[in-house]
Order: C-alpha cells, then sequence, then structure tokens
C-alpha cells in the first residue's frame, strides 16, 4: 500500500502538465468519516492491480489536509496499520476541475452516490458509484452504480475485492477493512440497527483470511475511545469534524456531535460561536445530531437546530417533527438559548444517514412552494393596466419642445 500511494504521488507530478494522462479519481464524501477514508483508499488501490495501466488511479480525501486532525479515529487507524497520513492526497492538493476541463478526469464516487451543488460542474466526469445510502443518482447507461443499505461502505468495497481480485488483500488492506466495517456496524451489535447479514459475512470473510486480525472488542473499543475524544476541539472543530452541508431554498448544515447534547449545550458563548460559523461558512441553518452511548453499548441521539431565522428554524423542527418515513420521534427538551431548538430523538436507530434524507425532502418541498408565483392580480375597473404595453414612446422632439418650456418658465 505504502509503494502506491507514494507511486501515485510521484505520478500525479509527473503529469501535472496538461498533456499529462487520465486521472481516475476515488472520490469520498465531504465528511470523510472512517468508512469514506478507508473505501477511497481500498477501491483505488483495486483499480491500480486490475485496471490496464491507461490511466492513473487516486484516492482523494474530500477534505483539506489541514482538517485531517479533526477526525482522530481515522488518524489512530491509519497509525494502526503502518500508513504515515503524508501518504494520502486531499482535497486541496489535487484540481478536479482543472482536470474536468482538461478532459483528463474520471471520477469514482465511494460512500455517497451524488455530488454536492458545489461539484456539479464534475457530474459529466463520473463513470461508477458505490454506496449505502439512500439512492439520489439518476441512472445513466454509462455509469454503473452499485447501492445497497448496508452498514458501511467497507463492506461493499471488501465484496468487489473479494470476488474480483482476492490476491491483492494482504494483511494491511484487510485490516483497514475490517476495522471500518466494525466501527461502522457498532462492533457487529445488532441492538446498534447498523449491522446487515452483508456487514457479517465480510467481517467474518477477513478474520477467517487473516486469524491475525486484533480481537473485535479490543479494536472497536479504541477506534471508538479515539473517535469521541473531542475534548481537545473547539466549536467551531467540533461541528466542521463530521458535517455534510446542503442547499435549496437556504444553506445549511448537518455535523454530528460525539458528545452528550447537554454538555455542549453548556459551552460557554455557544450562541455566539454559532452565529461566527454560520457567518464564516454561509450557513443560514445549523443541524446537530449528538450521540453518546450507554453502558450496554446502545446509541443514545439527541437532535439540535440553530438559526437567526425564527422562520427557519422552526419550518424545520416542524417537519421533522412531524415526518414518519422514518420517525424520529422528536421529544422538546430544555435549551437555555433562545435560538436553539433541543430534542431527545426517541428513534435512536435513526442515524444521520437516515436523516439527511429528511431535510433534503424539507428543502425538495420549500424550493417547489417558492416557484408557483401567484398570478399578476387584474384590476377589476378595467380590461387592462396604462402600463402593459410599457412606458409610452416619448420623442426626440418632443422633449426638445418640453425643456423649452421650462427655460422660457424660468427665465420669466
Amino acid at each position: 500500500m505504502e509503494e502506491f500511494l507514494s507511486s501515485c504521488h510521484a505520478a500525479v507530478k509527473a503529469n501535472a502538465d496538461a498533456s499529462g494522462q487520465e486521472f481516475h479519481v476515488v472520490l469520498g464524501n465531504e465528511a470523510c468519516d472512517l468508512d469514506s477514508m478507508v473505501s477511497t483508499i481500498a477501491y483505488a488501490y483495486f483499480l491500480s492491480k486490475t485496471g490496464g495501466g491507461e490511466t492513473l488511479s487516486v484516492p482523494l480525501l474530500n477534505i483539506r489536509q489541514a482538517d485531517l486532525v479533526l477526525r482522530p479515529d481515522n488518524v489512530f487507524l491509519l497509525s494502526q496499520a503502518g500508513l504515515s497520513p503524508d501518504l494520502l492526497f486531499f482535497r486541496d492538493q489535487l484540481d478536479l476541475g482543472a482536470l474536468r476541463r482538461a478532459g483528463r478526469l474520471l471520477l469514482t464516487l465511494v460512500d455517497h452516490n451524488i455530488l454536492p451543488s458545489s461539484d456539479s460542474d464534475l457530474e459529466g466526469a463520473v463513470v461508477e458509484v458505490i454506496d449505502h445510502h439512500l439512492l439520489e443518482r439518476e441512472p445513466r447507461p454509462s455509469c454503473p452504480v452499485t447501492v445497497e443499505m448496508v452498514g458501511s461502505c467497507a463492506t461493499l468495497v471488501t465484496e468487489r475485492l473479494i470476488q474480483k481480485a482476492p490476491e491483492i488483500l494482504d494483511r494491511q488492506l484487510a485490516e483497514l477493512l475490517y476495522a471500518t466495517i466494525l466501527t461502522d456496524c457498532v462492533n457487529m451489535a445488532p441492538a446498534a440497527g447498523k449491522v446487515t447479514p452483508k456487514d457479517s459475512q465480510y467481517a467474518a470473510a477477513l478474520e477467517a483470511r487473516f486469524p491475525s486480525m486484533p480481537p473485535r472488542g479490543a479494536l472497536f473499543k479504541a477506534l471508538h475511545s479515539a473517535k469521541f475524544d473531542v475534548s481537545g476541539l473547539n466549536t467551531e472543530q467540533m461541528l466542521l469534524k463530521d458535517m455534510k452541508s446542503l442547499s435549496g431554498s437556504f444553506s445549511l448544515a448537518v455535523s454530528v456531535l460525539y458528545l452528550p447534547l447537554e454538555v455542549f449545550l453548556q459551552r460557554a458563548e455557544l450562541e455566539a460561536e454559532l452565529s461566527q460559523f454560520c457567518h464564516k461558512f454561509g450557513f443560514e441553518l445549523l443541524v446537530m445530531m449528538s450521540i453518546s452511548f450507554t453502558e450496554g453499548n446502545e446509541p443514545i441521539r439527541e437532535l439540535a437546530l440553530f438559526s437567526h431565522s425564527t422562520p427557519h428554524r422552526e419550518q424545520v423542527s416542524q417537519y421533522l417533527e412531524q415526518t414518519g418515513n422514518p420517525a424520529l420521534d422528536l421529544c422538546p427538551i430544555s435549551s437555555p438559548h433562545a435560538r436553539i431548538t433541543a430534542y431527545h430523538q426517541g428513534n435512536a436507530l435513526a442515524s444521520r444517514k437516515k436523516l439527511l434524507p429528511l431535510v433534503k425532502d424539507f428543502l425538495r418541498a420549500r424550493e417547489d412552494e417558492e416557484s408557483l408565483v401567484p398570478p399578476t392580480p387584474t384590476n377589476s375597473l378595467v380590461d387592462g393596466c396604462p402600463l402593459d404595453h410599457g412606458l409610452p414612446a416619448i420623442s426626440e422632439r418632443a422633449l426638445e419642445e418640453k425643456f423649452s418650456k421650462m427655460a422660457d418658465r424660468g427665465g420669466s
């Protein structure tokens, strides 16, 4: 794996000019959680080993290089697998737009199936999708799509590797995939509502191939501890750590908070910090889902919405309270902040993966309502308006006569 990643850096540098070879970039989602990072690396490696060599396969993490520190579980797993973060490619290190304009970009999406509006110019380059979220992509014959609602996208990547190129699966790559499946499926605990039979099948397949894999419990506990360690993060970093942005009639962000909501709401100057965050990144609303666990490893989810716009906050809150697909079972809880609406989420199995489609549905419904412009009212006393056909025509001669009369009056 180190050799592959090092060769990517060398090849990208060698092909930086406009006449270089074609790039096949594997791009994860903008949250760049463990699943997104590992799926990106593993699938790009698979393409490099099974392709014909005509294109350069590059795994691209969809965050800035400086933001990797906000994902301590990612850093921890890389260290466990013996990979330096310096070997990875980040979004601010490769200009996808320039490659697209030069006709040198092929794009495979993993752990998401639709590009955000900010990347809409890259859509024509998408040639494949592998994902485990709700399908939002319009089908195209030239773009095969694999979307299954399993617990982890890494499960689908593991399936592809084992079925198509089992010989490339070594201990290091297997540990990356195995650790990701365990994390996403909450140590394969049925009570968490994440694991599916396919996740269990491929976690077991990796264990069978590599018996020296770390014990499930110990590996999950170490990754879980790293992921939930937010002690050194400020409010902005907490929000950016696992955030996805959406836009429609207005822009908003959905962030996961890895601590109890009550603890987050007690942060000093919280409203001011949320205001600064929205102003800095151009959001009109923040939806924050907190996640913590009981001693029995069962999830506790809470929801908070912040906005300076009371109508925005109330409209989204009402929509999420009433939605039934899935029902979040929201119960209002006390909030010490006037601009923050807070809830306990009774349906603890509804993760952000299930929340995002609901928020998108709200934005689409609101756009549809705003597009219904009422007809121009007509005057009941006349057949039309005097200005229906524009302003009356005024000739140059008429203007000269008008100014001449005004001048005469002024001099008398």
